[in-house]
């Protein structure tokens, strides 16, 4: 791919965190690739390309399973204003860039990234590495370094905060003084990023390996408090020290899956980070409204979740799972025999059963309790039919035909 776009005489460069992962000694998960070529040009050179991109327009180019994206050289030369600057680049009053479509060369691209490890360039002609900001010598110092007044970079993009703690945390990088000074005092920039967008992010940050790493950096530069106001209200309350102590286990648990290549889903992260908040709230309600525990949680679980989904947009397919497992916590301390068997069947028992364990684990419920579903699951076969299994067939009676003097004559063999 890149030798193509050599061939058809347009500049092209591996770029960004494949090279910085390879110069650190690590295994890159995917390649992206930097050109002087448009958009439409590489979108008329490769036919398996789209376009993406409404801020910045860039192309994808699918080889199997694998995607390649294919950015233009950006431009530096940016003016703050509400109206297109050159044609294709927009800037809010408040210093946020809209759109970012203006090109330029490979320096000033170089100094629109935003991080000196992260604007590397490996060029196919020579096999060297081209660095315009001082990114070898970071890597070789372990250092995270912004590009550029940190102030104005983090008001272009608030989500470059969040980088800086997701980054430092997955690499084991210390944060440059002056990368890291302005972030609290500018953390309330978070609240106005799209919902959706800090979905993404939220992927990035717990779940892919690094979860706890990066909840405690989080904590340290006062972002968390604004992707979980909840739970950041939650952890500040924690007297007893057992939701703190809850959501750590849930994240080195969950960093333990993904090395050991296990499942993991947000609906379970989701269901931890928010489970005292619900909590809380369900007993307020209980008291308020004369609800029963279960009506309490359920009520509560429903009005967290969509207090949560207005910071972090949650899709469906995980808030829902999410309330199931919360609201299953009170059904999985009850030991009835009949009512065993109904939660055993649930569809989301094993995500309960999980939480259960780390409040077990902690000690928010008596140990004994998670024994009792541990050997409750063991011995399913004794207590609840298999989900996966038929169920044994009803015989039908045999009507009696009419003018029938007694039973129908037994069929030979």
């Amino acid at each position: 791919m890149l030798y193509r776009l050599k061939d058809a005489g347009y500049a092209a460069f591996l770029v960004g965190g494949g090279v910085r992962d390879l110069l650190l000694g690590l295994q890159p998960k995917d390649f992206d690739i930097a050109t002087d070529a448009t958009p439409e040009e590489v979108r008329a050179l490769f036919s398996n390309s789209r376009l993406i991109g409404r801020r910045f327009r860039l192309a994808h180019v699918r080889f199997g399973r694998e995607i390649i994206e294919v950015a233009t050289f950006r431009g530096t030369g940016v003016t703050a204003s509400d109206t297109p600057e050159n044609g294709d680049h927009v800037i809010h009053e408040s210093g946020r860039i809209i759109t970012d479509n203006a090109w330029g060369s490979i320096e000033e691209d170089a100094l629109r990234r935003d991080f000196t490890v992260n604007a590397l360039y490996y060029n196919i002609a020579d096999y060297s590495i081209w660095d315009f900001t001082g990114g070898v010598a970071d890597i070789d110092q372990r250092v995270l370094r912004l590009i550029g007044d940190p102030e104005r970079r983090y008001r272009e993009d608030p989500v470059r905060m969040l980088r800086a703690a997701r980054l430092a945390a997955k690499l084991d990088l210390n944060i440059d003084a002056a990368t890291a000074a302005p972030i609290p005092g500018m953390a309330s920039l978070i609240d106005d990023v799209p919902p959706a967008r800090l979905f993404d992010e939220f992927l990035k940050l717990f779940q892919t390996g690094h979860a706890l790493a990066s909840y405690r950096k989080l904590q340290q530069l006062s972002l968390f408090e604004h992707l979980f106001p909840e739970t950041a209200a939650g952890l500040r309350d924690d007297v007893d020290g057992r939701f703190t102590a809850l959501v750590e286990a849930a994240l080195a648990n969950t960093d333990q899956r993904v090395a050991e290549e296990r499942p993991i889903s947000p609906m379970f992260m989701f269901a931890v980070l928010l489970w005292r908040p619900v909590q809380r709230l369900a007993r307020e309600l209980a008291m308020q409204d004369q609800l029963s525990e279960a009506q309490a949680l359920m009520a509560a679980a429903a009005e967290i979740s969509s207090r949560q989904s207005r910071r972090i947009a949650v899709p469906r397919r995980y808030s829902l799972p999410m309330r199931d497992v919360i609201q299953l916590q009170p059904r999985l301390e009850n030991r009835q025999s009949r009512r065993v068997r109904r939660v055993l069947q649930h569809k989301r028992f094993r995500a309960a059963y999980d939480l259960l364990l780390l409040r077990a684990q902690v000690g928010e419920v008596e140990p004994e309790l998670a024994e009792f579903w541990t050997t409750a699951q063991e011995h399913a076969g004794d207590v609840s039919p298999r989900s996966d299994e038929p169920r044994p067939r009803r015989r039908r009676r045999r009507r009696r035909r009419r003018g029938s003097n007694g039973p129908a004559p037994a069929t030979a063999h």
